[in-house]
C-alpha cells in the first residue's frame, strides 16, 4: 500500500514538473523571451512523456511560429517554419476539440499565415516562383484553418488573395496542374471581377489542353455565367478542333447550324477548319470530292459569318476567294483543253487524196469533239463561280472601302479584292470582245474603276 501511495505521488510529481516546465514556456512567450521560450519547449518536448501531449505540442508550434515572425530569428533558427508547421499539424491531430488553442489563444496560427503571406509576396516580387508558391501555400493553409474554425470575426470561407497569388506562382513556375487546383478553387466559389477574369481563361484553357472535356464545359459554363461578354466561343472552337475528327466537327456544325445557336465568331473558325481541310499534312487521303465539300461548308460558314454581320469584309472576302480558286480551275481546265486542241489540229496530216482527208477529218473529229463538249460543260460552271466571286469580292470591298481606321489584315483584304475584281472584270471583258460592244465596254470600266485602285488602300 505504501508503495503505491509511493507510485502515485512519484506521478503527481511528475505532472507538476512536466506542467511547470510548460508554464515556463508560456511566461518567456508573454514576455516575448522567444529563444528562452523555445529553450524551455524543446526541454519539454525532449521528454518522451511529452511528446504525446496536445499541450506540450501547441506550445512548440505557438513559440516556432513566433520565431519564424520575427526577421531576425528567422534568419538564426531557418527551420523554424517547417518545425513550427510540424508542431501544429500533430497538435491538430492530438488535439481534434481544439481545447487546448481555445484555452490558450490561437496567435501561432496567424503567425504562420502572416508571416508566411508576408515572405511569399516577397519572393514574388522578386520573381522567385518556386520560393513564393511554397510561401503561399503555408499562407492558404493556415488561413483555411482560421476561417474554417472562426478564429476570427471576418465571415469569409477563404483568404482570396492568397489563394490567388498561390496560382500565379505556380503559373510563372510552369506548375499548371497546381495552378489550376488553386484557380479552381476561386472560380468553383464564382469569385468574380475584372481581375480575375484570366483565371477562368487559364482555367478553360488548362483543361483543353490537358483534353479533360468534363473540366473544360464546367470552367466554360462558369465564365459565360460570370463574363457573358467575353468571347468564350473560341475556346469551345479550338477545344472541338484539338480533339474531334474532321467528320465530327462537320457534324457538330450542321448540327448548331440548324439549332441556330451559332455566333458570327463560331461561323468564321468553322470556315477557317473547312477550308484546311484540303491540307494533306493534317487530312491524309483526303479524296478530291471531300475536299470540295468541305470546301464549299467553308463558304457556306463564312456566308452565314458574314450573314451575322454585313460589315464584315473579311468574311465576304473569304468566299470570294473560295469561289475565285474554283474559278481558276475551271479556267485552267478550259485552258488545257484548248491547248490539246490546238495540239491535235497541229499535229493533223495533210491529205491530198479526197479519201484519206475524209478519213483524216473523221479521226480529228472524233478526238475533238469530247474535248469541245468538255468546254462547253465547263461554260456553266466557269462562269457561275466567276460571277458569285465576283459578288462577294465587291461586298468585301463595299465593306471595307469607307472603314477608318483599318486594321492590317483589312487593308490587306480589300487590296487583294480590287486587284481580284480587276482581273475578274478583264476576263469578262475579253470574252466579249467583238461580239457585244455595250457590254465589253461596262466590263471594261468596271475594269479600269478597279484597276484604278491598286495599292491604294
Amino acid at each position: 500500500m505504501k508503495k503505491f501511495l509511493l507510485l502515485a505521488m512519484f506521478a503527481i510529481t511528475m505532472q507538476l514538473a512536466n506542467a511547470q516546465d510548460l508554464k515556463k514556456v508560456e511566461i518567456a512567450y508573454k514576455i516575448n523571451k522567444m529563444e528562452d521560450a523555445k529553450t524551455e519547449v524543446d526541454k519539454a518536448i525532449a521528454d518522451p512523456k511529452q511528446q504525446g501531449k496536445p499541450d506540450a505540442m501547441y506550445w512548440k508550434a505557438k513559440v516556432y511560429a513566433a520565431i519564424y515572425k520575427d526577421p531576425k530569428l528567422r534568419d538564426k533558427y531557418p527551420t523554424a517554419m517547417k518545425d513550427a508547421d510540424d508542431a501544429s499539424r500533430k497538435y491538430l491531430e492530438m488535439d481534434p476539440s481544439l481545447a487546448v488553442l481555445k484555452a490558450n489563444g490561437a496567435e501561432g496560427f496567424f503567425d504562420m499565415y502572416a508571416t508566411a503571406y508576408a515572405s511569399g509576396v516577397k519572393f514574388f516580387n522578386d520573381k522567385k516562383w518556386d520560393d513564393a508558391a511554397s510561401n503561399f501555400k503555408v499562407a492558404v493553409d493556415y488561413s483555411d484553418l482560421i476561417f474554417k474554425n472562426k478564429w476570427t470575426k471576418t465571415d469569409i470561407p477563404f483568404d482570396t488573395t492568397s489563394i490567388l497569388y498561390l496560382g500565379y506562382s505556380y503559373q510563372n513556375a510552369s506548375k499548371h496542374d497546381e495552378a489550376a487546383k488553386y484557380y479552381g478553387r476561386l472560380a468553383d466559389a464564382k469569385v468574380a471581377g475584372d481581375n480575375f477574369i484570366d483565371l477562368y481563361k487559364y482555367l478553360v484553357n488548362h483543361y483543353m489542353l490537358a483534353k479533360n472535356e468534363a473540366q473544360f464545359k464546367k470552367y466554360i459554363a462558369l465564365g459565360k455565367e460570370l463574363y457573358p461578354k467575353n468571347a468564350w466561343d473560341e475556346f469551345e472552337i479550338e477545344y472541338m478542333d484539338q480533339n474531334l475528327s474532321l467528320t465530327q466537327k462537320a457534324e457538330l456544325y450542321d448540327k448548331d447550324d440548324a439549332a441556330g445557336t451559332m455566333s458570327e465568331l463560331q461561323y468564321l473558325q468553322f470556315g477557317d477548319i473547312f477550308v484546311g481541310a484540303k491540307s494533306k499534312e493534317k487530312n491524309p487521303g483526303l479524296d478530291s470530292a471531300k475536299i470540295a465539300m468541305y470546301t464549299m461548308k467553308a463558304a457556306d460558314a463564312f456566308k452565314k459569318a458574314y450573314a451575322k454581320n454585313p460589315k464584315n469584309g473579311v468574311a465576304a472576302y473569304n468566299v470570294g476567294v473560295i469561289y475565285y480558286n474554283i474559278y481558276l480551275e475551271h479556267d485552267d481546265t478550259y485552258a488545257a483543253n484548248i491547248r490539246a486542241m490546238q495540239a491535235l489540229n497541229a499535229d493533223r496530216p495533210v491529205e491530198k487524196d479526197p479519201k484519206k482527208k475524209a478519213a483524216a477529218d473523221a479521226k480529228l473529229k472524233e478526238q475533238l469533239d469530247p474535248i469541245k463538249k468538255a468546254n462547253a460543260d465547263l461554260e456553266k460552271p466557269l462562269m457561275d463561280n466567276l460571277d458569285m466571286s465576283l459578288d462577294w469580292l465587291e461586298k468585301a470591298y463595299n465593306a471595307l472601302k469607307d472603314k477608318t481606321p483599318k486594321i492590317a489584315v483589312e487593308k490587306n483584304v480589300i487590296n487583294k479584292s480590287v486587284d481580284f475584281l480587276a482581273n475578274l472584270y478583264a476576263y469578262k471583258r475579253d470574252r466579249l470582245r467583238g461580239k457585244d460592244a455595250k457590254a465589253y465596254d461596262a466590263y471594261d470600266a468596271k475594269y479600269k474603276e478597279y484597276d484604278g485602285l491598286h495599292g491604294k488602300f
